[in-house]
């Protein structure tokens, strides 16, 4: 994970959440993350991120219940 990803989770408080989500979600995010050729988009795919852990039910703008049980 990039030192700014983890750093930004630390600060606003969503790493428990991020750590939460199945692998393939926090792999897909670091990756999407990663692809981006503007630093504005890298950030506006962190923002998203960030939004989606806050919300807890949103996976890339998809609804998302968690985990059964």
């Amino acid at each position: 994970m990039p030192e700014d990803v983890a750093q930004m989770l630390t600060t606003r408080g969503f790493r428990g959440a991020y750590d939460a989500r199945p692998p393939y979600q926090r792999n897909d995010y670091l990756a999407w993350i990663g692809r981006a050729k503007r630093p504005e988009t890298r950030q506006r795919r962190i923002d998203q991120m960030l939004a989606e852990l806050a919300a807890g039910d949103t996976y890339m703008k998809m609804a998302w219940r968690g985990r059964p049980g």
